[in-house]
């Protein structure tokens, strides 16, 4: 997220953003999400903070990537017109078969995962080596130590799973407020078909799809530097568009 608000912050957007419970430096056991209902509500909390305390209004954007665009589209129905607008990137509107568990684990996780929801033995992928294209990127998120490396907890690939069915079955087709969504054409983490299925499917006059053949599924990071480039000019583009259809009154933009 930190390259991503930079990025923001040069074209003149005020950037706010949180780490998740058990993620980055937030408290919590690391990799754990106990649950993604009170995730949600713990963002709910922290942005509408942020705009409580503005002394003017300002339109109000919502930038998720990956789960975070899972977390970003069920903010917007918890407050269905509060939001200004969403960028989602790479959006976890549905697991891809690669990276989703195999069935027989699928089929435990529900019984299993009340009992020892922090075991790490949900056996997928290798997470970082599907999503970030360039080795260097691959490299430096394997030395953060903030970053959590291991096998998902049983919890965790529950949660998920289930926060996925939840997006992909009840918001989809409820979602109403400017969105862009851009994804990766070759993204083996997030599905780009369940992207295609969020614009089909959502009831907003506006909405935008961005699919890029050939990229993965860490856009904003760990693509080509010449990908990265063409992705942000692409949102900023969408933000500046609809930053100035809000009344000259709103101030300065801020997402």
């Amino acid at each position: 997220m930190r390259g991503t608000g930079t990025r923001l912050a040069r074209a003149g957007y005020a950037v706010y953003g949180m780490d998740y419970e058990g993620h980055g430096r937030s408290l919590g056991l690391r990799g754990y999400v106990p649950s993604f209902d009170v995730l949600v509500a713990d963002c709910d909390a922290h942005f509408a903070s942020v705009v409580n305390n503005q002394q003017k209004p300002l339109p109000r954007f919502l930038l998720g990537e990956s789960m975070g665009g899972a977390v970003a589209l069920l903010l917007h129905r918890l407050r269905p017109t509060y939001w200004t607008g969403a960028v989602l990137v790479a959006p976890m509107c549905r697991i891809t078969a690669e990276m989703k568990p195999c069935p027989a684990v699928t089929r435990l996780l529900d019984t299993v995962a009340r009992v020892v929801p922090t075991w790490k033995v949900v056996p997928t992928r290798n997470v970082i080596g599907a999503a970030y294209r360039t080795q260097a990127k691959r490299d430096e998120i394997r030395r953060n130590p903030y970053c959590y490396k291991s096998r998902p907890r049983l919890g965790t690939a529950h949660q998920l799973l289930r926060a996925s069915q939840r997006v992909e079955t009840e918001v989809l087709a409820r979602v109403t407020l400017p969105f862009l969504v851009v994804h990766g054409g070759a993204d083996t983490v997030t599905d780009p078909e369940a992207s295609r299925l969020l614009c089909r499917e959502a009831p907003s006059d506006d909405k935008t799809l961005k699919l890029y053949p050939g990229m993965w599924h860490a856009l904003t990071s760990g693509e080509l530097p010449e990908n990265i480039d063409l992705v942000f000019a692409d949102i900023i583009a969408w933000l500046d568009h609809r930053s100035a259809q809000q009344p000259p009154t709103s101030g300065f933009r801020g997402i």
